[in-house]
């Protein structure tokens, strides 16, 4: 095989690989495990080294989409709906504070449970639903007086 025609068969892999993710971003796992299968069929067919690699990382793959299909979000969707995409910013605030109280020479370091506590309470404030819950805790419980309460703990 010539060295031309390896670098066609790469450049090709390559888009492929493009249109997997595409499928992926826009929430379409039939057609990205269909594009999946047929490059793990080509390259199976091949018997070097890092070809059975590759042919093993797809498998891998093929087997994490298939795993996790209900939980693949279709973000085009999202994109054009002007929702989140990332959670990134809120996972790297989560992460600064965790690694910031649970250091050794904190004075006052928090448990692994009291740290669970907290972020639930403060997911269910930054989400709209701690009156929510709390009105389903104690059904006889003002909304009122929840939000008046909410609005002088968040200032």
């Amino acid at each position: 095989m010539s060295k031309y025609a390896t670098q066609d068969k790469g450049e090709e892999f390559e888009k492929e690989l493009k249109r997997v993710k595409w499928f992926l971003w826009h929430g379409n796992v039939y057609k990205a495990l269909r594009v999946l299968e047929d490059l793990a069929w080509n390259i199976d067919a091949e018997a070097s080294c890092e070809a059975q690699k590759l042919a093993r990382t797809l498998h891998g793959f093929d087997h994490y989409i298939r795993t996790n299909r209900s939980s693949i979000p279709n973000y085009g969707d999202r994109y054009r709906n002007e929702e989140a995409i990332s959670s990134a910013v809120a996972e790297s605030t989560v992460n600064q504070i965790m690694s910031k109280r649970f250091v050794k020479k904190q004075q006052m370091r928090w448990t692994r449970r009291g740290a669970h506590h907290l972020l639930q309470i403060r997911t269910r404030v930054l989400d709209d639903t701690l009156a929510t819950t709390f009105q389903r805790w104690y059904p006889g419980m003002e909304t009122a007086e929840i939000e008046q309460e909410l609005a002088l703990a968040a200032s």
